[in-house]
């Protein structure tokens, strides 16, 4: 596949043709990866968590003293940030139910979008919303619906990296709901097209590999599924698509 070609996924439920042996065996493997490194994760994630507690006091106790107080504030903000990766992988591992109710999606969007301003502003992107579904609300779990958003916007703030166009867009049709993340930036590259839902797969230097998959997951568990377009040079598109009913 050339780069300048579009390139199109679907990850999620549905996203692969059932009507293949290849396909459900591949399916089942990614199923009981993920069983294995859910366990792993958890349990590395709580040993983590565990040793932190220490290393935070210690550190508090420093900073009460007023010993070393510049390296202990360095250490503090670097715990801040491991602890965050912690969350997120315990959130993969161990999952919680969704708290279903009807989401008014519109409202979560612009919602969304506001939290993330300051980062629009910082780095010149233009916003561009064009919200055309009607109906405009599903049942879902709301705080894990603005996760996933919120992890398809850091995306593309990254993939454009300063100035570019970002769009919001919705459009709904035989009784689904597409939610469109639109960027102008880089695009995905072809040989990482096929890998970017992988748990842990990045090209990001202090990225973690987590999002995605994070995001797939809690789109899984609304019976939804997440479609990518992408050109090289030309930007890409994630469309989280949900039932209506």
């Amino acid at each position: 596949m050339s780069s300048g070609s579009p390139q199109k996924i679907t990850g999620g439920a549905g996203g692969v043709s059932s009507g293949t042996h290849a396909a459900v065996q591949q399916n089942l493997e990614r199923l009981d990866r993920l069983a294995n490194l859910g366990l792993f994760s958890a349990s590395i994630a709580h040993e983590i968590k565990n040793g932190m507690v220490a290393i935070n006091t210690f550190c508090q106790v420093l900073v009460e003293n007023g010993e070393h107080q510049e390296m202990a504030e360095v250490v503090r903000r670097e715990l801040k940030r491991i602890d965050g990766l912690v969350t997120q992988m315990l959130r993969l591992a161990t999952p919680k139910p969704p708290a279903l109710a009807p989401v008014a999606i519109h409202d979560l969007l612009d919602a969304t979008l506001g939290l993330l301003e300051p980062q629009l502003t910082g780095r010149m992107i233009t916003l561009r919303r064009d919200y055309r579904a009607n109906p405009a609300t599903v049942i879902a779990d709301e705080a894990h619906l603005q996760q996933a958003f919120i992890n398809l916007l850091l995306n593309a703030f990254e993939a454009m990296g300063q100035g570019g166009e970002l769009t919001a867009a919705t459009a709904s049709g035989h009784g689904k709901l597409r939610i469109s993340i639109r960027d102008t930036g880089a695009g995905i590259e072809p040989e990482h097209f096929g890998h970017i839902f992988d748990t842990f797969f990045t090209t990001k230097k202090q990225g973690t590999g987590l999002g995605l998959a994070i995001s797939r997951r809690m789109v899984e568990e609304l019976h939804g599924t997440i479609e990518v377009q992408s050109q090289v040079g030309k930007g890409s598109t994630f469309s989280v698509v949900l039932p209506l009913k």
